[in-house]
C-alpha cells in the first residue's frame, strides 16, 4: 500500500467517453486459482488501447480477478480494490487482502485490477538486481544506470511508449472492467498511491460509485517526492520523542539525538557489513544517503520503527547490521517488488510538473537526497499529458471515509484531513494516532470497513463507530530482554 518504494539507502482532455467506445472484453471471466486465497476465484481479461485517442492502434491486455460473494443473492454493487506504488499489482497482493474484507465478500464481489503497467496487464518491470553485492546495491550512480537501462529495454516492448501509463487513462481501463462486469455502481476500496487513483476514477466516472474507503491518502496536487522529506523528518523526530519519554527506552539509550547527529557528521565512512541475506561480509564506503535509507524503510512499520533506537545506538559505535537488517525486513515483506516502469511514468507525469512549486520544506535530515533522485531520473523519463483537472478534489456526492495513520512517514494526516475538506460533508476523516502506513488493515478496522459499505445509506455509513482503532497503543521502544532487567533495576 506504499506510495513510493522506500528503497533502501535509495531515494527513490480526455474524457469519460473514452472508456465504452474502445474496450473490448477478450472473452467471459473463467475459473482460475490464485495464490493466498483457498476458493476458486475468477480470471478476466479486456483489450483497451494503449492510446485512447487511437482507438486503431496498439492494444494492450488488462488483467483483472474476481472473487465471488459467497452467497447467492448477492449485492450488485462489487468491491473494487486500488493498489498503491504506484507499481504494485493488485492481483498479487488478493490474497492479503481478501482475507481483510471477509464479511464484505460474503455478499459482494472482490475484484483486483491490474493497473496498466503492473502485474500481468502491460508489465513495465524492470530487472531485478538479485546477484549484486551489498555495495553495488547501495550504490546510487550505479542504481541510476541501471534505471537508464530499463527505460531503452521498455520502449522495445510493443507498448513501450511510456506517455500512456497516468492514473487518468488507467482509471479509464477500471471503469472498462465494471462495464465487462455489468456492474451499475461499484465500491472503491483504496491504499497510499490507489487512493489518488480512486479520487480520479470518482473525478471521471461520479456516477458510478457507491462508497469510498481511502486509507494513506495520496493528494493528486502534491509533489509527494517534496513532501516526503517533510513528513519523514516529523515522522522520525515522533520516534526520538518516543523513546525519550518512555522511562526504560530513555535509560537505555540516553544521548541518543546526540548519537544520530555524530553518526550523520561522521559520514562518509568505511565501514565492514555483513550482507543480511546472504551473510557475506564487504567493506564499503557508507554515505549520507545510505543511512537515511535505511531509517526511512522502518519509520512505514511502527513496531520496526521501535526498533531505530537500538539501531542508531549500535551504528554509532560503528555496528550497522541492525540498522541495515530493519531495511532488508521491510523489504522481505514483499512491498519492494514494483513495476518501475510504471513508478516512474506516474510521478514524473504527475508529481515532477508541481515540484517547482511545492510548498514542502527539506527536513532538517532527510534533506532533498529523495527528491534529488526523482528529479535526475525524471530528467529524461518519457512524460504522458495530465489534464488540469486531475489535481482538483470536487465535493463527493457519495460518502467516503479517509484513514490516516498518525506516525505515517509518507501520507500522514494532513493530506488526509486537507482531502476530507475537498470532498465535503459526505466525508469523514478518521486519525489512528499510533498506526503507520496502512490503516485498514488493523484487526478492528475489518468491522468498520463492512459496515460502512454496507450500510443502507450515506448518513448511517459516516455514523459507524470506528473508536476501536484510536485506542491501539504505540509500540513501545524495543529493548532487549537483558538490558530491560538492568534499566529497571
Amino acid at each position: 500500500m506504499l506510495f513510493f518504494r522506500p528503497v533502501i539507502f535509495a531515494a527513490l482532455a480526455l474524457t469519460a467517453l473514452c472508456t465504452p467506445l474502445f474496450a473490448q472484453a477478450d472473452a467471459p471471466a473463467s475459473p482460475c486459482r490464485v495464490s493466498g486465497i483457498k476458493t476458486g476465484v475468477l480470471c478476466g481479461v479486456i483489450s483497451v488501447p494503449l492510446n485512447p485517442e487511437a482507438a486503431t492502434g496498439q492494444r494492450i491486455d488488462v488483467h483483472y480477478v474476481v472473487v465471488p460473494a459467497l452467497a447467492r443473492r448477492k449485492q450488485p454493487d462489487p468491491v473494487f480494490y486500488l493498489a498503491g506504488g504506484p507499481g504494485q499489482s493488485a492481483i498479487r497482493l488478493a490474497g492479503q487482502v481478501a482475507q481483510q474484507m471477509t464479511r464484505l465478500n460474503n455478499r459482494r464481489d472482490l475484484v483486483f485490477v491490474d493497473q496498466r503497467g503492473t502485474g500481468q496487464s502491460a508489465p513495465l518491470m524492470c530487472d531485478e538486481d538479485r546477484h549484486s553485492t551489498l555495495a553495488q546495491q547501495l550504490d546510487l550512480q550505479r542504481r541510476g544506470a541501471l534505471l537508464r537501462q530499463c527505460l531503452r529495454q521498455l520502449q522495445q516492448l510493443p507498448y513501450g511508449d511510456l506517455r500512456y501509463f497516468t492514473t487518468t487513462i488507467a482509471m479509464q481501463d477500471v471503469n472498462a472492467v465494471r462495464q465487462a462486469l455489468g456492474a451499475e455502481r461499484i465500491n472503491l476500496v483504496a491504499g497510499s498511491y490507489g487512493t489518488r487513483a480512486a479520487l480520479e476514477y470518482q473525478r471521471q466516472f461520479p456516477q458510478t460509485v457507491r462508497r469510498t474507503i481511502l486509507d494513506g491518502v495520496a493528494p493528486p496536487d502534491v509533489a509527494l517526492p517534496a513532501s516526503i522529506s517533510t513528513d519523514n523528518q516529523s515522522a522520525f523526530e515522533s520516534a526520538l520523542a518516543a523513546c525519550e519519554q518512555e522511562a526504560i527506552c530513555s535509560k537505555t539509550y540516553p544521548g541518543l539525538r546526540a548519537h544520530w547527529k555524530a553518526l550523520l557528521e561522521s559520514l562518509p565512512r568505511t565501514a565492514l557489513l555483513a550482507d543480511p541475506l546472504t551473510g557475506v561480509a564487504e567493506r564499503l564506503t557508507l554515505t549520507r544517503e545510505m543511512l537515511l535509507g535505511a531509517v526511512r524503510a522502518p519509520l512505514y512499520v511502527p513496531v520496526m520503527a521501535s526498533a531505530l533506537p537500538q539501531a542508531i545506538t549500535e551504528a554509532a559505535q560503528g555496528r550497522f547490521e541492525a540498522l541495515l537488517g530493519l531495511g532488508s525486513m521491510f523489504n522481505a515483506r514483499g512491498l519492494d517488488r514494483l513495476a518501475m516502469g510504471m513508478h516512474f511514468s506516474v510521478v514524473c507525469a504527475e508529481d515532477m510538473p508541481r515540484l517547482a512549486n511545492s510548498p514542502d520544506q527539506a527536513g532538517a535530515d532527510f534533506g532533498l537526497e529523495f527528491t534529488q533522485f526523482y528529479r535526475s531520473t525524471c530528467a529524461y523519463w518519457p512524460r504522458g499529458v495530465v489534464p488540469a483537472g486531475f489535481y482538483a478534489i470536487a465535493p463527493s456526492a457519495t460518502a467516503v471515509l479517509l484513514l490516516s495513520g498518525g506516525l505515517d512517514p509518507v501520507t500522514p494526516p494532513r493530506h488526509g484531513e486537507r482531502v476530507a475538506q475537498a470532498l465535503g460533508a459526505k466525508a469523514r476523516h478518521l486519525v489512528v494516532p499510533h498506526a503507520g502506513h496502512g490503516v485498514m488493515s488493523l484487526a478492528c478496522m475489518r468491522d468498520v470497513l463492512f459496515r460502512f459499505i454496507d450500510a443502507e445509506d450515506d448518513a448511517a455509513a459516516n455514523a459507524v463507530d470506528a473508536s476501536c482503532a484510536k485506542n491501539i497503543p504505540r509500540p513501545p521502544g524495543f529493548v532487549p530482554v537483558a538490558r530491560v532487567t538492568e534499566a529497571a533495576s
